[in-house]
């Protein structure tokens, strides 16, 4: 299940930075790192609207992908971390979000040295189209980061939400900050305030005591720029999904009623996109 909004692409600004937390929690430079992974932005704008909502003290959004080769060196530039996926492979035992988490779950992230090294984390999910599969990939990302010795923070209760079952439970709880930007995406703010404020009472910007590993300089990846093909571009859409509906080949239809949206996923699940109404070939 992609992290789907209401659009093809998001063109939500940018957050301003909270000025609200700096006073009592001042840092000379961020303590706390935001990273995140996705798939069609939603992800990413809550990224930005915890790292604004943290103000000075968190870095701003670092997309997973953009560090894989050094992120042992990313991570360790910072005290804490706050971390969030998408969910995209519902169901799957595991490489759940359809994004660069899944490349360094088991294979960089396996070499990390960061056992005590508090984290949190976030997800995106549908709660009304997938509500036996509710951001699956967050539990996951919890999953990996416990089990290199982390101390993991911000658990949030399951009350007022909509799903049936979530590979994101911990007990009673979710094992971080859940949001639905498909069907709830007017209270993503309050959440987000109030997630926040958990973390700084949990006390996510304390030292643990320890000294922070050296980590050796690693080269920057080289980014390789390539043309990206517009996602919000109607007509193309359109000749898409009228392929797919006479066809009934390639994409799966996701349909959400309380949206009367339906998300079409590619088979391989590298593409998406979103039209109006019911799949309209049942």
């Amino acid at each position: 299940m992609p992290n789907t909004g209401h659009a093809f692409v998001s063109n939500t600004p940018a957050p301003a930075r909270s000025t609200t937390n700096t006073g009592l929690y001042m840092a000379s430079q961020p303590s706390i790192g935001v990273f995140f992974g996705t798939s069609t932005g939603n992800t990413e704008e809550a990224a930005y609207f915890i790292s604004a909502e943290f103000g000075d003290i968190a870095s701003e959004p670092i997309e997973i992908d953009a560090v894989q080769g050094s992120v042992a060196a990313e991570f360790g530039k910072f005290d804490s971390l706050v971390v969030g996926t998408p969910t995209w492979n519902t169901g799957a035992d595991e490489e759940r979000s359809g994004t660069g988490w899944d490349e360094i779950y088991y294979s960089e992230m396996q070499e990390l040295k960061i056992a005590g090294k508090k984290v949190a984390v976030f997800g995106q999910g549908d709660q009304i189209s997938y509500s036996e599969n509710y951001a699956d990939a967050t539990g996951e990302l919890h999953d990996v980061f416990e089990s290199l010795g982390c101390k993991m923070m911000g658990y949030t209760s399951q009350e007022g939400y909509e799903h049936d079952e979530s590979k994101a439970i911990r007990g009673d709880s979710f094992c971080g900050l859940l949001l639905d930007a498909v069907n709830e995406e007017e209270m993503t703010e309050d959440r987000v305030k109030n997630w926040v404020v958990q973390l700084l009472d949990e006390g996510i910007t304390e030292s643990s005591g320890e000294a922070a590993p050296v980590v050796a300089a690693v080269p920057a990846p080289q980014v390789e720029e390539t043309a990206t093909v517009a996602l919000d571009d109607p007509v193309l859409a359109e000749e898409i999904i009228a392929q797919v509906k006479t066809t009934r080949t390639g994409y799966a239809a996701h349909y959400n009623d309380r949206t009367d949206k339906t998300m079409w996923i590619s088979t391989d699940g590298k593409s998406s996109y979103v039209t109006s109404g019911a799949p309209g070939y049942e």
